[in-house]
């Protein structure tokens, strides 16, 4: 009798806890209108092409945002990247793109690689597991929501933070 009553009030906690409920299968992936092809201008031959947005839907996951961090340290992007900052390869967290900063670019970037330098992940990486690690490198400058943005390391952080910094006495403002 006692084990009965242990396992019913047991089935009944478990029946009253709420869990956030989770895709099995990956949404698909955005696709975007060029085909796969970046645009490095608006200056191209032949007639214009409609500008067309892409929405990476891992950028409103805070859970796609931290994987796409944990698959650039898992797939050695800090190699050459350093966290983000710059090495060999260029820096992430300022507003300079050389190739764009639009989520198509990156993505572009990433799967067919860039000449000198960076290597085509196409193939080797399945297409979700890109759009995290898109969603990721947008975050590092800013291009994402901050609600769903991880937070950067210390050692990676940009400035002091606001409530770290000590504030200035009125005497010392008016020293030149």
């Amino acid at each position: 009798m006692r084990n009965a009553l242990l396992l019913a009030s047991c089935l009944l906690a478990a029946a009253a806890c709420r869990r956030e409920q989770r895709e099995i299968v990956h949404s698909p992936a955005a696709s975007h209108a060029s085909g796969g092809i970046v645009r490095l201008s608006e200056l191209q031959p032949g007639q214009p092409t409609p500008e067309v947005e892409v929405r990476n839907a891992s950028e409103e996951k805070a859970y796609d945002i931290n994987e796409g961090k944990r698959l650039f340290a898992a797939y050695n992007c800090s190699g050459c990247h350093s966290h983000g900052g710059g090495g060999i390869g260029p820096a992430l967290m300022d507003n300079y793109w050389v190739y764009g900063s639009h989520p198509e670019n990156i993505h572009d970037t990433i799967v067919e690689g860039r000449p000198n330098g960076m290597p085509s992940f196409g193939g080797k990486i399945p297409d979700y597991q890109i759009w995290e690690i898109v969603a990721y490198v947008r975050s590092l400058s800013g291009l994402v929501n901050p609600t769903v943005a991880p937070s950067r390391d210390d050692h990676m952080q940009v400035k002091v933070a606001e409530q770290s910094k000590k504030e200035e006495s009125t005497e010392e403002k008016k020293k030149p």
